[in-house]
């Protein structure tokens, strides 16, 4: 039984120069069985037909926040509630697991310093882990994980997948390579233009929960419709990792 794990983020992962009114990156994860995301694929174009008549547009949270490019048509009040609907309903009937990494940036570098290892890489790193923890408490037979990552450019994607190479190699902290081997883990970069549903889902996931790290008391609905997708474990939200 195939499971896919498609990432998006939100916030810049370097450490130079951080914005106080965003020092944080989010790496946000959909871990979805393949029966699951074949529903989900559907329901998308069936929502991209009903707007826009084709399946072509590409959801992307940003674009629909500023009702920009095909995005626009969100500023008719009527539609935008239309949409809006759609899609939160979409996120959550949908069958998903949510696992999410969120660095405090400023905090990070206070403990480990601007020179330590790349945020994108340990956060990959978290949601691989977490990943496994989850499942390895799914009783399917024949489990296998395909990881599915949006492109950022020859240089990140490569140094990327070199890191989840040596993972692969090597293991995490706290997850040894031969139970990583038993998923017969796989690794994926896509371009925006490819139209892969679990990336546009991940999309619209990461950027409330960055607004949740950096404010956890501010109103946050769009939040709050996904929260009961986290992974949990004992009653913890074990879907997201907060850190350092």
């Amino acid at each position: 039984m195939t499971f896919y794990l498609f990432l998006d983020e939100s916030g810049d992962h370097g450490l130079g120069n951080i914005d106080p009114q965003y020092p944080v990156f989010v790496l946000s994860g959909v871990l979805v069985l393949e029966t699951d995301y074949r529903i989900i694929e559907k329901q998308l174009s069936e929502i991209k037909s009903k707007f826009w008549g084709s399946k072509k547009v590409i959801i992307h949270s940003s674009d629909i926040r500023k009702c920009q490019h095909e995005f626009q048509i969100l500023f008719d009040l009527d539609i935008k509630k239309n949409f809006y609907y759609s899609v939160n309903s979409l996120i959550s009937s949908s069958n998903y697991k949510i696992i999410a990494s969120a660095i405090n940036k400023l905090k990070y570098i206070q403990r480990y310093g601007k020179l330590s290892n790349d945020v994108y890489e340990v956060s990959l790193s978290f949601l691989i882990e977490r990943a496994i923890f989850y499942l390895d408490s799914v009783q399917l037979p024949g489990k296998n994980l395909k990881i599915i990552i949006e492109k950022r450019g020859r240089k990140e994607d490569k140094k990327l997948d070199e890191h989840f190479q040596k993972l692969c190699a090597k293991g995490t902290g706290f997850v040894d390579k031969s139970r990583l081997a038993a998923y017969q883990l796989e690794i994926s970069f896509f371009d925006k233009k490819d139209d892969v549903a679990g990336l546009q889902l991940a999309d619209l996931i990461a950027y409330p929960i960055a607004r949740y790290i950096i404010d956890p008391t501010r109103a946050n609905p769009a939040f709050d419709i996904l929260s009961s997708k986290f992974y949990t474990k004992a009653n913890k939200r074990y879907g997201l990792k907060i850190f350092p």
